[in-house]
């Protein structure tokens, strides 16, 4: 991000003291290093435009912590189920702790992959055909069985991945029927349900929405190219591997008509501040939703921040807003 041409003055909820935020990152998830990389960067940011930021983890000393020394607000920029499934966020509301970031309901719902995609098709929107499988259906009626009806649905090629998470871990592309069981084993070792859905080619974009108290807003879709065509946990976190666009390179109808989904995504399913949503653009043009994340990733390489500094502002500042309407108990 460009750095300002002079400290900027600190952030305040009040004439009487500047703002204190604590940024929780860490968490016990598969995703635990890529959240240390994005409260990092957050704190910077937040430190260079005056506001004074902690990094925290979500542990046992947490709501000590906080009791004994409290934030005005709360950033959480955990990744995984610890930030995004709602826990969390439900117990910082019982603790009234006042967050950064959707509610609890919210979050539980956009943690269900499968159910976020029945509350989006729900409001019109467009989402490849799926079908969500537990393990324990998977083993008690058979494996093969199963999997030559969901091929017999759906077609091939096939997107796999975990009902629930982010990273795209476990995520695979299947393009031949006797490598789909395999990808399933390797999904449940991330979660008890799988989600198969139809394989759209096209071009992948993220595009991310911020409320700074105006309604939820679009930013810039950014779009990603990986090497390989698939936006795997290898292709996300390789340098070299994907190539990132912001903003993406299509068509303007296109960019209009993605900005809307994400828009009304956010909207459906009852999210705030904050959101980014996964989507791929068919060969036709039309936008399928893929999956929305309540807790994007803050790093320098994340999509977020590039579409944040592809819309002309300053990410530093953006946080310090969203943290200031929080501990003001705007909505």
């Amino acid at each position: 991000m460009t750095e300002p041409a002079a400290p900027a003055a600190p952030t305040t909820t009040s004439e009487e003291h500047p703002l204190h935020a604590v940024v929780l990152a860490g968490g016990l998830t598969f995703e635990r290093e890529v959240s240390l990389s994005s409260g990092t960067q957050v704190v910077e940011e937040l430190a260079r435009v005056g506001v004074d930021a902690e990094l925290r983890d979500a542990d046992a000393d947490l709501l000590p912590g906080l009791a004994a020394a409290p934030a005005d607000a709360v950033f959480i920029a955990l990744h995984g189920a610890t930030g995004e499934d709602g826990a969390l966020r439900a117990v910082l509301d019982l603790a009234g702790v006042p967050y950064v970031g959707s509610p609890a309901a919210a979050c539980r719902l956009a943690w269900d992959k499968p159910a976020a995609k029945s509350v989006v098709r729900g409001a019109g929107l467009t989402t490849p055909d799926w079908v969500a499988l537990p393990h324990s259906t998977f083993r008690e009626l058979g494996a093969g069985a199963v999997l030559d009806l969901i091929v017999a649905r759906l077609g091939l090629p096939l997107m796999v991945k975990p009902a629930s998470g982010g990273s795209a871990l476990g995520a695979q592309k299947v393009t031949r029927v006797e490598d789909l069981p395999a990808a399933m084993v390797s999904c449940f070792a991330y979660g008890d349900t799988v989600l198969v859905e139809r394989f759209v080619d096209g071009v992948e974009l993220a595009v991310s929405v911020v409320d700074l108290g105006e309604g939820p807003e679009a930013l810039p879709a950014v779009e990603i190219a990986p090497e390989s065509g698939v936006f795997d946990y290898t292709a996300r976190y390789t340098p070299g591997l994907t190539e990132y666009h912001a903003p993406a390179r299509v068509p303007e109808d296109v960019a209009a008509r993605a900005a809307d989904l994400a828009v009304r995504v956010h909207r459906a399913l009852g999210l705030a501040d904050l959101s980014r949503t996964d989507a791929i653009v068919g060969p036709d043009g039309e936008v399928h939703f893929l999956e929305v994340n309540v807790s994007p990733g803050l790093t320098e390489t994340s999509m977020f921040p590039m579409a944040v500094e592809a819309a002309g502002h300053d990410l530093g500042d953006v946080l310090s807003r969203l943290l200031t309407r929080r501990a003001r108990g705007t909505t």
